[in-house]
């Protein structure tokens, strides 16, 4: 159980607007993942925790969270058979859900304090013998001495215009406009620097083109990054997607898939797929070789071997009662038998990988 993310899930869910059933399911899924969000519960478990009326339900409600992006769900198969999908809850909608709540009730309970300003009456301030009706067009400054104005006051000002809001004359808008400033400074040989270091199997970059520079800064600004949540961005590739680093054949073509780049990484894609545990390695999962299962039937069963194998081992502790069976009966189970092995192999890599 993640505690943290069962905390996001109750300071942020309801307050982005869903409602209790979709918020119980959500926590359900906190309740089975770790920090990163990844889970595996049956649709049936949910059910019966939430009180559900029906597994139709449940899943009506995990679609409906996917498709808001609230979670990424994965279906998983192994030798053709269905297991319990793979969920990825969404931390980052979770943490930005969460402070935005805590933000809204910490303004609520500043109450801005209501001043009233004096009321003035008659033309002449406490004080002061300078008569208002005869000013038009100016402000009355207290710091300063009541001396008479040098400059005759411009009679088209009222004193119901701000003379703040007419423009210089002679000066075009831009000149007295406040124009927007980018205050992001990025030290663009640091952000290389990370690359090569974290990133020594991918292809170096020669030079920071414009281009590249105006792609990452957009990147940059879009999601509130800098130096350190780059550094960490590049680790997290260098550690839970190694597909991204290695040149890899493609069967179906016979071509080579390229290992991905500098540019690659800057793009808003792979940014979020990395942030949403979609490009993540998969788990090495065996397949099922016949040829391996007959081999492995020969050598443990006939010939009572040692295993050689994750999957030999757990097979063979699920083998007890075949020494009972005639050989072909007993080749018969031993096809269930590897299949069970094969599951269970995949399960512990899954544990593996989400611990």
């Amino acid at each position: 159980m993640s505690s943290k993310l069962h905390g996001l899930v109750w300071e942020g869910c309801a307050f982005a607007g869903l409602i209790l059933s979709r918020v119980a399911v959500m926590a359900r899924l906190a309740d089975y993942s770790n920090d990163e969000g990844v889970s595996w519960p049956a649709v049936e478990t949910i059910q019966q925790q939430i009180g559900a009326k029906s597994k139709t339900t449940v899943s009506s409600a995990i679609d409906e969270l996917e498709r808001e992006g609230w979670l990424v769900k994965q279906e998983r198969k192994v030798g053709g058979r269905n297991l319990s999908n793979l969920y990825i809850l969404n931390v980052e909608k979770l943490e930005l859900a969460a402070s935005a709540a805590k933000q809204h009730y910490r303004k609520e309970k500043k109450q801005p304090s209501k001043t009233t300003p004096p009321n003035i009456e008659g033309s002449i301030v406490k004080g002061s013998m300078v008569d208002l009706s005869n000013i038009e067009g100016s402000a009355v400054d207290k710091s300063q001495p009541n001396n008479p104005p040098m400059v005759d006051p411009d009679p088209s000002l009222t004193s119901k215009q701000d003379p703040s809001n007419t423009k210089t004359i002679g000066q075009s808008p831009t000149a007295t406009d406040p124009q927007p400033v980018d205050s992001l400074k990025i030290d663009y040989s640091a952000v290389l620097e990370a690359y090569h270091a974290t990133l020594p199997e991918m292809p170096g970059v020669l030079d920071m083109t414009k281009d590249r520079q105006t792609k990452l800064r957009a990147l940059w600004k879009k999601y509130d990054l800098n130096l350190e949540k780059w550094s960490a961005y590049l680790r997290y590739i260098s550690k839970k997607c190694r597909w991204m680093l290695e040149d890899r054949p493609d069967t179906s073509s016979g071509k080579t898939w390229r290992r991905k780049n500098f540019d690659y990484l800057i793009t808003e894609k792979c940014y979020l797929s990395v942030k949403e545990l979609r490009a993540n390695d998969l788990p090495k999962v065996p397949k099922m070789d016949t040829v391996a299962r007959q081999e492995a039937f020969n050598r443990l069963i006939l010939r009572h071997g040692k295993a050689q194998n994750s999957v030999e081992k757990a097979a063979l502790s699920l083998a007890g009662g075949l020494g009972r069976m005639n050989e072909t009966s007993a080749r018969i189970e031993w096809n269930g038998i590897w299949a069970k092995a094969l599951d269970q192999v995949s399960e512990n890599e899954l544990r593996r990988l989400a611990s």
